[in-house]
């Protein structure tokens, strides 16, 4: 394929437009450095639905300067309510808007494509290229030569990975691959035109072999998520007798029967002790509404003493740290990310306070420090993450027992600290 080379290099270039690519997009037009965000897909990428956002990643949110305009379009959070699956009794209930060490709790479950936009509104026009899908990385002295699928050759003097769980620029960092958890989810949201009238609690049910919550968005929007461990034959480890078709979904892909995926959740949660009106808002999602993967994480050990950053090139979001959803801090960490990336990449352009040398001995050392302040979060979030989903799904006699009685409470003031941090300012 005949290349078609740009002319000159670009100073940063930012691969792919999830949340951690735009917020650091964001985070460094604010600062006054320009980037360019190059995205495989030929426009913005909702899928998700939505997350769950803790305090911490609306502290970046206000960095970035469109907080308000989030809170604007979702609900806060009052309560969560910890359900056991085994017995329906209530196991944990926490008020979310206690005060933490720094301020006030505050949770949110943000529709993913209004929080792109938002983020996408806020930058330059023509910040963003589309269709634009990196294929390999070569190097030319400092510069990084991007070859992309459509045939051309981008130039860049920094390099940032932002494009999720199969960052070709985690892989060239040499990272390792990210490894299976030995359990899948599938989420959903229910839209109900008329008012839902749920409250705005965060209801989970722990136990029983699978994990499943909902959250209100807004008054329209119910997000819904359900996470189990297929066994080895690709079922489920429960729930069969009503649901015996299910190994269709891993033998031709879990997303291939939308239906069956929605049986299939429906089957496991009537099989515990879940209420009614949780049913419901599944059975009212529409069929396209529904999605399922295997959960991936990157091995927390494994970034110890891995390179996250290496000359001119680093990574952020899933393409740094992947993790199960147990704590909801996957989009929240790759918000802080971008703060911080954002940060220490503007202060090395701009030359700001203490920053000496050369550009590129500047950057460098620049990326060095995000690098530093990022790796231990990391490593904990991922690790904690692994540890509740174990501890929640269980189904062993024993571990149920002790959650139920004991470790739910444990398990949900975890998630409230693992909020209360902050990311700095730009």
């Amino acid at each position: 394929m005949q290349q078609k080379e740009a002319a000159g290099a670009e100073d940063i270039v930012i691969v792919g437009a999830g949340i951690a690519g735009l917020a650091v997009a964001l985070g460094l037009h604010r600062k006054g450095v320009r980037s360019l965000v190059l995205e495989s897909s030929p426009s913005l990428r909702a899928s998700g639905f939505a997350f769950t956002t803790w305090k911490n990643a609306f502290r970046a949110l206000d960095v970035l300067g469109v907080g308000d305009k989030i809170r604007k379009q979702h609900l806060q959070a009052q309560a969560l309510r910890v359900i056991s699956s085994s017995t329906g009794e209530i196991a944990q209930e926490l008020d979310l808007t206690v005060q933490g060490k720094r301020g006030p709790h505050e949770i949110r479950c943000v529709r993913r494509d209004l929080l792109l936009q938002a983020l996408e509104e806020e930058l330059p026009r023509g910040t963003i290229r589309y269709s634009s899908k990196i294929v390999s990385i070569e190097e030319d002295g400092n510069v990084k030569v991007l070859q992309l699928a459509d045939g051309s050759v981008l130039r860049a003097k920094v390099l940032i990975g932002c494009e999720g769980i199969n960052s070709v620029v985690a892989k060239w960092l040499g990272l390792a691959k990210p490894s299976y958890s030995g359990r899948s989810a599938t989420r959903g949201l229910a839209h109900y035109p008329d008012g839902h009238g749920f409250e705005p609690k965060f209801l989970q049910f722990i136990g029983h072999g699978f994990r499943s919550g909902m959250l209100p968005c807004n008054e329209t929007d119910i997000y819904w998520f359900f996470t189990w461990a297929p066994s080895e034959n690709g079922q489920s480890s429960m729930a069969m007798s009503t649901c015996p078709q299910l190994h269709v979904l891993y033998d031709n892909g879990v997303d291939e029967s939308a239906a069956k995926m929605k049986q299939f959740v429906l089957s496991n949660l009537r099989a515990g002790k879940v209420p009614a009106e949780a049913l419901a808002v599944i059975e009212r999602s529409e069929m396209s509404d529904v999605l399922a993967a295997p959960l991936r994480f990157r091995p927390p050990l494994s970034l110890v003493t891995a390179s996250i950053s290496k000359g001119n090139v680093c990574v952020a979001g899933d393409a740094l740290h992947p993790m199960t959803p147990e704590l909801g801090q996957g989009g929240c960490s790759a918000l802080e990310d971008g703060v911080v990336l954002a940060r220490c990449l503007g202060e090395a352009v701009l030359g700001e306070g203490a920053r000496v040398g050369t550009e590129k001995e500047r950057i460098e050392s620049g990326l060095r420090e995000y690098a530093g302040i990022r790796r231990w979060r990391s490593i904990e979030l991922i690790a904690t993450a692994y540890v509740v989903g174990f501890v929640q799904q269980s189904h062993n006699e024993i571990i149920s027992f002790l959650r139920d009685k004991f470790l739910s409470g444990v398990l949900a003031r975890r998630l409230m600290k693992m909020a209360d941090y902050d990311c700095g300012t730009l």
